[in-house]
C-alpha cells in the first residue's frame, strides 16, 4: 500500500483543520477531525449534565456516546453524533470553552483514541489535532505541528463566527484562545507538544492554498521515502 497516514498536530485557529480537509481531498485521503469527536463529547456533557469529577457519570457517557463523519450532498464532512449532524452546534463558543477541561479528563482520551487509531488503521488518512504524532500515530509516516501568530488565529476566528452569525469581541476570542493554548500545552493527559521529527510549519502568512500544496508536496516526499525504504528492506 502506498499511502500513509499524516499527522497534524498545532494550536487552535492555525488552519489544521481546513489544510487538513484540503490536503486529503487533493491526496485522496479520508479526513478525520479529531477536534469535532471531541467537542461532540463536550456537547454531550453539556446536554446531559455530566459532572466531570464523577467518573462513573462520565465512562457510562462515553458508553453512549456514537461519533461518525458523514459526507452532505455538497461533499461537506458533518460531524454526527448518536444519527444526528452536530456540525454547526460543535463549532459555537460555548463548546470551545469546555472543550479543554472534557477533552483533558483521561476516560475521554482514551475512549477517543482507541476510535482514533481504529479509523487510521488502514493508512491513507489526515487526521489533525493536538496529540496526533505524539500520542495516537506516533509512528505516523508524516508529522506535521502548525502554528501562527495568536492575534492572526484571533482574526481568523473571528471571521469564522462570523460567518456563521456568532459576534464576539476580538479581545475575548483572543483571551479564548490563549487560555485553551495554555490548558492544551499543561494538560497532564497528552499535552500539545511539538515531536522532534515534525514538519514545521508557520500559517501566519500563508494562504489556504499555500498551506495545503506545502502539506501535499510533504506527503509526496514521505511516501517516496516509504517506498524507497521498502525496496531497501
Amino acid at each position: 500500500m502506498n499511502k500513509i497516514i499524516i499527522a497534524i498536530d498545532g494550536h487552535s485557529s492555525c488552519g489544521k483543520s481546513s489544510t487538513a480537509k484540503g490536503a486529503a481531498s487533493r491526496l485522496d485521503y479520508t479526513y478525520i477531525d479529531t477536534g469535532a469527536m471531541y467537542r461532540a463529547v463536550t456537547l454531550y456533557f453539556h446536554n446531559h449534565h455530566i459532572s466531570l469529577s464523577n467518573d462513573k457519570e462520565i465512562e457510562e457517557a462515553l458508553d453512549a456516546i456514537d461519533i461518525e463523519f458523514r459526507k452532505d450532498k455538497l461533499g461537506k464532512s458533518l460531524t454526527v453524533l448518536n444519527g444526528v449532524s452536530v456540525e454547526n452546534e460543535i463549532r459555537k463558543l460555548y463548546i470551545a470553552n469546555k472543550v479543554s477541561e472534557v477533552s483533558a479528563l483521561p476516560q475521554v482520551r482514551h475512549a477517543m483514541v482507541a476510535q482514533q487509531r481504529k479509523m487510521g488503521q488502514k493508512k491513507g488518512v489526515v487526521m489533525d489535532g493536538r496529540d496526533i504524532g505524539s500520542v495516537v500515530f506516533p509512528d505516523a509516516e508524516l508529522k506535521i505541528f502548525m502554528t501562527a501568530d495568536p492575534v492572526v488565529r484571533a482574526h481568523r476566528r473571528q471571521a469564522e463566527l462570523m460567518e456563521k452569525g456568532d459576534l464576539m469581541s476580538f479581545e475575548d476570542i483572543l483571551e479564548n484562545l490563549k487560555k485553551r493554548d495554555y490548558l492544551d500545552s499543561t494538560r497532564k493527559e497528552s499535552p500539545l507538544i511539538q515531536v522532534p521529527d515534525a514538519e514545521i510549519i508557520d500559517t501566519s502568512h500563508m494562504t489556504l492554498e499555500e498551506q495545503i500544496e506545502l502539506v501535499c508536496i510533504l506527503a509526496d516526499e514521505a511516501t517516496a521515502h516509504k517506498l524507497n525504504s521498502a525496496d531497501n528492506d
